[in-house]
């Protein structure tokens, strides 16, 4: 296998690629995640590798069979504490229309932003949505009901005012769950 030329990316596009290797089980070991990286043309030490898989929420488990991978946790709590975590840094601005939401992000960070979204849409804790399409710097957010996106658009930009003042996820859970 050939690798690819090294590339610069951003550290929410890489911890965006790192999500996407996780979530389809090739991360048995940090280093497996510096080599899948590497076959994606970017360049990290172990310790970039580590720190992403903390950022990301990733914990190291058995598999039904045995086998040691990574993978990220199903509690209820984690994927609204994970959208709160990214937000902060990832939400620059939030319109909303219709049944959707449009969030603008910086460059290579809507995969991140995505991801952290849709999970915590499938686990109830962002009951609004239904669900993410992401490009480079922009998410957009399908709300569930038909005209459900100014509503949602509130929601997500409450999770970046909520993650850089007080962390306070609970509040921004509340109110979301009061709007359906």
């Amino acid at each position: 296998m050939v690798k690819s030329a090294k590339r610069i990316i951003s550290a929410s596009s890489r911890r965006a690629l790192a999500i996407e290797f996780i979530s389809a089980g090739k991360v048995h070991s940090q280093t497996d995640l510096v080599e899948l990286l590497a076959d994606a043309g970017v360049k990290v030490t172990q310790a970039t590798a580590s720190r992403d898989l903390d950022e990301v929420g990733a914990i190291r488990a058995k598999t039904a069979s045995g086998a040691m991978t990574y993978r990220f946790l199903e509690s209820d709590a984690q994927p609204l504490n994970r959208v709160t975590r990214v937000s902060d840094q990832l939400i620059l601005s939030v319109v909303g229309s219709g049944n959707l939401a449009v969030v603008r992000t910086p460059p290579g960070g809507a995969n991140l932003l995505a991801s952290a979204i849709d999970r915590a849409a499938q686990n109830g804790e962002l009951s609004s949505a239904i669900g993410t399409i992401a490009g480079d710097d922009t998410v957009l957010v399908v709300a569930k009901q038909a005209n459900g996106g100014p509503a949602l658009a509130k929601v997500l930009k409450e999770f970046g005012v909520s993650a850089r003042n007080s962390k306070n996820t609970k509040a921004i859970k509340n109110k979301d769950r009061k709007r359906n």
